[in-house]
């Protein structure tokens, strides 16, 4: 029986849009595809937000 050490090959990476936090202090960030309004307020400080690009692991 052949387990191959549990490694498990890496989701695929891609560009994707997110909202991220405009405020210094602050380093959260959502996926678009997460968030319900619009323009969504920061979760973590209630600053607002702004579109960027990430290259994150893809989700299926």
């Amino acid at each position: 029986m052949a387990y191959y050490n549990n490694k498990k090959e890496p989701a695929p990476e891609v560009e994707t849009t997110i909202w991220s936090c405009t405020s210094e202090d602050c380093s959260g960030w959502m996926r678009e595809d997460f968030s319900f309004e619009e323009t969504p307020k920061c979760p973590l400080c209630q600053s607002t937000m702004e579109k960027e690009t990430k290259t994150l692991p893809q989700i299926k």
